[in-house]
């Protein structure tokens, strides 16, 4: 097993961050022994809130790359910003072959890949169906995906409120489910996809 990587940065504010989180929208982070320390690995949460990337990240002490939302790299200086943290673009109302590849090269380097399985955030609070993009990938790569459930942030910060409200947040970790080996590589995706949202749902209320 290689050394995990370092993040000193986010390292330096994790603590602040959490205790912040914690003591207003009454944070809980359950399962955090499943998160994979090494290898390439797929971390698919549902979809909630704008804060849904940095509060599941809070526990993973390792390098994590986003594939994240076109449009939000369309503000100069917070694309710059999200670049730094290890965001990439990708076109969620077509099909985005720079975006695949990157996230192709990505797991062929062992790294950690954060894709919403979703496309977006739910408008209802309701899981939506998940789009079997990160599962293909997952398949090709043979890596793990960590099917992760963010309860309660559409309740603290749903779509049309500018800010996030006090809330409570519960962040479950389950443990990574792994692709079929084997047979045919769509039908691998489709399980691979349907026992993912099965460990998500499975924690909502």
């Amino acid at each position: 097993m290689r050394t995990p990587a370092r993040t000193p940065i986010l390292d330096l504010f994790r603590p602040s961050f959490h205790a912040v989180c914690r003591a207003y929208f009454g944070l809980e982070l359950r399962g955090t022994e499943n998160i994979p320390l090494d290898g390439p690995v797929v971390i698919a949460p549902n979809h909630q809130s704008f804060a849904d990337p940095p509060l599941v990240t809070i526990p993973i002490r390792r390098p994590i790359f986003y594939m994240a939302w076109s449009k939000l790299f369309t503000v100069p200086a917070f694309a710059t910003f999200i670049r730094r943290l290890r965001a990439f673009p990708v076109d969620v109302e077509k099909s985005d072959g720079q975006a695949v590849r990157e996230a192709a090269r990505l797991l062929r380097a062992g790294e950690a890949l954060m894709i919403f399985p979703e496309g977006g955030r739910t408008l209802d609070g309701r899981l939506q169906p998940f789009v079997l993009g990160a599962f293909r990938l997952a398949v090709a790569h043979g890596a793990p995906v960590l099917p992760v459930t963010i309860a309660g942030a559409w309740e603290a910060w749903p779509p049309g409120r500018a800010l996030p409200g006090r809330g409570r947040i519960t962040i479950t970790y389950h443990p990574a489910e792994r692709p079929a080996r084997g047979g045919d590589r769509r039908e691998a995706a489709r399980d691979l996809r349907d026992r993912v949202v099965r460990a998500i749902a499975s924690a909502l209320p």
